[in-house]
Formats: C-alpha cells, structure tokens, sequence
C-alpha cells in the first residue's frame, strides 16, 4: 500500500473523529434524522409564531368570484381604487381603475364577492417618473389602453355604496372621469373607521395589511381593492367588523360647520380645534370649516358662538351631508 494513501487515510479519521459532521459526510448512515416529511408551511408557521420570537406575514390571496349569490345579502358594494399621474383631480389623469363588487346586508355581514373589474388607461401626457417608482406603472404598460366603461359601469351604476380608502381623493377624480360615478353614496375607509380603537397605530392601507398579519401587491389598483376587503370583514372579538361599522357610518348625517367671517386673529384657536381652511376655489364658503356629527352640532355652535364670536346670537353657515353628498370636490 501507498504510504501516502495510509497517512492521508489516518488523516481523514483523525478529523471524522474530531467532527461529527465530518463523519456523517463519509458514512451517511451516520447522519442525523431529517425534519419530519409533509410538515406543512403553515403548520411551521405557527410553530414560529408559538415561539413567541417571530410575527409571520401571511400572503393575501384574492376571494374568488361566486357563481351564484347567497341569499341574504341584498346589497351591493363595490370597493373602489385609482392610481394616478399626480394629486390634482382638475389637472392630473387617471391610469387604472380597479373594483371589486361584493354583496352584503343590513347588519354590515359581507356576504361573496360578484365581479371585478380592473383596467389602464394612456394619460395625455407620460407619466411622471415618481408615479411609475411608486405604482409600477409605465408608459409601456398603458399604451393604447382605455377603461372600459361598459365593464365598469356594470359594476358601479347597480352599488349602493361605493368604498374608497381616502375618498376624498378618489371621488373627485372618479366624477371627473366619467358620469357613471355620479349621484352615487360613498364611504372612506380612512376616516369612517376608529382604527386606533381598533388596536391600529395606523391608516395607510399597506400599514393595516401588515398589522393584520398579511403582505399583497400594493399600489396595483385590484390589489389593493382585495387587500381592503379582507382588511373590512376582518372579524375581531364580538364587537362589529370594519366594514360594519364603515357602513353604519356612512347612514349618519354629517354636518359641515362654516366659521364665516370668524376674527383673524382666532385663526390660531380654529386650527387647533380641527377646522381646515377653504379659500373658495372649490366652490364652498371663503372661510374655516369643521365637520362633525349630528350628535355634536350643539357644543360646536356653542363653542363659536362662547369662544370665537363671543356673541350668542351667532349663526355660522351649516350644511348636512349625507353619503351622497360626501367627499366631493
């Protein structure tokens, strides 16, 4: 025999004998036995989250269209989402619309979802560099693309309410694409709902997602309209869902106080209350503005009339709003 093979022999068991992994390697009989076969991924995810020292994302799978509606849910929701070339509803486009319709009842139970529609549209002019890194969309992608309105419509003009997160900004630009949006109800998952009672430390809709133990495709208009209904009908102890208390909320009459002609020199004092200014561009009244619910119009009146006026006999401008009348531009 080789000398060398000999040494070289020695050498090996030298080291198998001072690493285990180094024995496993030449004798695979040796080797430790494996995890246990058709352990499932969520069967260690939750192992994971038992440890108590790792929080798991979940992925957000979309709920499928149901062939046939159950009954008892006779309304009907669509949840609403837009991606466009800038923040400007008189000036800036919409690029892609996306909707998901779903039924529902009196009491806020979420019953199936009925139709989706999703669709890009060219702007008139390319898009901005900064909305392309935020949505991932570009000028590739919506060349000769448009919005189907027929699709669309068949989803918006049967809804008894339509649902925006910000509908504020969503509104506004939906009424300046098309007429199909008008005369309609709608309702703001941002600020209809007490997230922080909620155990929420915020609103924008990605944060939520995470909180609740998910991760989806944002900023892609369905994406984000399928995020937000898993977000809505997200049951939590016995209390009423998201989505229950969006809809109750969006029944209620809302009252729009005008502290017109209000001092200058309590600006200060306004602001700090919550009221915003409108230069009346918009169409409403030059002047500072709050809106409240209906429950709360006394100590409103009550407070201009002790605190800013310093005249009981003051009579700001008021308007009642209902889900019809919110949001608009």
């Amino acid at each position: 025999m080789n000398p060398m093979s000999v040494h070289r022999d020695s050498q090996l068991d030298m080291f198998a004998k001072a690493s285990p992994a180094m024995a496993e390697a030449r004798d695979p009989s040796r080797r430790r036995p494996s995890q246990p076969v058709g352990r499932s991924p969520e069967d260690m995810a939750r192992a994971l989250e038992e440890s108590g020292n790792y929080r798991i994302l979940r992925k957000l799978v979309a709920r499928p269209v149901a062939a046939v509606r159950r009954q008892g849910f006779p309304r009907l929701a669509v949840i609403l989402d837009t991606e466009t070339t800038g923040l400007n509803h008189r000036s800036d486009e919409i690029i892609e619309i996306g909707a998901v319709a779903f039924t529902f009842n009196d009491d806020g139970a979420v019953g199936d979802v009925v139709g989706i529609y999703g669709g890009l549209q060219q702007p008139s002019r390319p898009i901005p560099p900064e909305i392309t890194r935020l949505t991932g969309i570009t000028d590739v992608m919506v060349e000769g693309q448009v919005i189907d309105i027929r699709s669309l419509s068949a989803l918006i003009e049967p809804a008894d309410l339509i649902i925006a997160h910000n509908a504020g900004f969503d509104r506004p630009f939906c009424e300046s694409f098309s007429p199909i949006f008008a005369g309609k109800a709608w309702a703001c998952s941002v600020s209809e709902i007490d997230w922080s009672a909620r155990g929420f430390e915020g609103t924008k809709l990605g944060y939520l997602v995470g909180q609740a133990g998910y991760f989806h495709e944002g900023h892609r208009a369905v994406d984000d309209c399928h995020a937000l209904l898993e977000i809505l009908d997200r049951q939590q102890g016995d209390g009423e869902s998201p989505f229950a208390e969006l809809f109750h909320a969006s029944q209620r009459c809302r009252i729009r106080i005008f502290a017109e002609h209000s001092p200058f020199e309590m600006k200060d004092h306004l602001k700090a209350r919550g009221y915003r200014w409108s230069d009346g561009s918009d169409g409403r009244l030059k002047s500072w503005w709050i809106e409240v619910g209906e429950g709360d119009l006394g100590d409103e009146l009550f407070y201009l009339r002790s605190e800013i006026y310093r005249w009981p006999e003051a009579d700001p401008p008021i308007v009642r709003l209902t889900a019809f009348d919110r949001f608009k531009a």
